[in-house]
């Protein structure tokens, strides 16, 4: 009781003005953020899951169906040959990638001459334009006067339609989009490489470790929180893969069925077909999937990533 009529008499701080003019003044710096993130990120979503559960025909007109979209979603065999054929993307490019972004970054940590502009020239092609990087392979990949065939042409060999075949079609876009990303992630490798205490590799070399020694014991495990953090971007930007399909894949491609990703089916039930509820409903579906991908990914990296 004494304690209670103790903190009743106690006063209460008052504020001074110039603390107050700090909390507004930072207020009034993260407002345009909060404002973008409400406006282009946060009401989307919710309108788009409130979409999930409605009709919506070409007019934005709406019309409450519940879980009539979801029930399709999960009958629908489209849904799951397009989620099959991007699973089958993730799992192949993220740890291709992984490793050749791995041993790049690698060569690019020893001394080598010319070493900035090996960096530039790996680099370039993450930040060109994605559809003037599909044009220039889609080019190369022709049947008829694509570069990869005159070159097999010209040793003797035979021509193939690499983007018309179902059974080559997924892989030839497989490399554009590790072509178009191993760079970026070479260079987040390389500053986590650059990163590292060179004391440790010096001690290493007094005890009469070896190159590889060297990289499989101090390196790799050191560098692990580096290759958490882009195993996990790749993961995402993989179930989001759209722009390269789009561009190097027609709807008369007869491997259209085999390299249509989740997204690209999003896009075309969205704005080709005009069933914008549907479409919303298997929006989610990718938001759910890469949210689990994401979260299994961080309950493991306990296990391997070392933070020390």
């Amino acid at each position: 009781m004494a304690e209670r009529i103790a903190k009743a008499k106690t006063p209460r701080r008052r504020v001074s003005s110039r603390k107050k003019k700090d909390w507004i003044a930072a207020y009034i710096l993260i407002a345009p953020l909060v404002v973008g993130l409400l406006v282009f990120y946060i009401w989307p979503f919710i309108q788009n899951f409130w979409f999930s559960f409605n009709d919506v025909n070409k007019f934005n007109v709406t019309t409450f169906a519940g879980l009539d979209n979801y029930k399709e979603l999960i009958s629908d065999k489209e849904v799951w040959k397009t989620f099959g054929n991007t699973l089958k993307y993730v799992v192949i490019t993220v740890p291709v990638g992984l490793i050749l972004s791995i041993f790049l970054a690698a060569l690019m940590n020893t001394k080598i001459k010319g070493k900035s502009i090996y960096r530039t020239l790996y680099f370039l092609p993450s930040i060109t334009m994605s559809a003037a990087v599909a044009m220039v392979w889609k080019w190369m990949y022709n049947e008829q006067m694509g570069i990869l065939n005159s070159a097999i042409e010209a040793l003797g060999g035979e021509g193939h339609g690499w983007l018309t075949d179902p059974k080559t079609a997924l892989y030839c876009i497989m490399i554009v989009g590790l072509w178009m990303t191993v760079g970026y992630n070479m260079i987040i490798l390389l500053a986590g490489m650059q990163g590292i205490n060179k004391s440790y590799y010096e001690a290493a070399a007094i005890d009469g470790a070896g190159a590889w020694a060297k990289f499989k014991n101090i390196t790799v495990p050191l560098l692990t929180p580096t290759i958490f953090f882009v195993a996990v971007t790749s993961t995402i930007s993989g179930f989001q893969v759209f722009d390269v399909v789009y561009m190097m894949i027609g709807k008369t491609n007869p491997a259209y069925e085999s390299t249509q990703t989740i997204v690209m089916l999003f896009y075309r039930t969205a704005f080709d077909y005009g069933y914008k509820g549907y479409a919303a409903a298997i929006s989610i579906l990718i938001f759910v999937v890469i949210m689990l991908v994401t979260v299994v990914q961080l309950i493991g990296q306990k296990k391997w990533v070392n933070y020390d």
